[in-house]
């Protein structure tokens, strides 16, 4: 199983990063939709917490990420 740390890992979370700036969307208000504190999006951006896939699946969406692409991209 691969680490936060591993190339893949860090590319969906790169992606899902670059989306919700792409979109102007603050740690906050992506953390707000999603019922989660701020700290969940920090932590998840900065890799010290891992997300299961249905967490990713609902933030690739809350930030118009374009799910396929990104795990076809691993």
């Amino acid at each position: 199983m691969a680490s936060v740390y591993s190339d893949e890992y860090q590319r969906v979370i790169n992606a899902l990063k670059k989306a919700r700036k792409d979109k102007g969307i603050t740690q906050a208000q992506l953390a707000e939709a999603l019922g989660k504190p701020q700290s969940f999006i920090a932590k998840v951006e900065s890799g010290e917490r891992r997300l299961d896939v249905v967490e990713f699946v609902h933030l690739a969406k809350r930030v118009g990420a374009d799910v396929q692409g990104i795990i076809a991209s691993i």
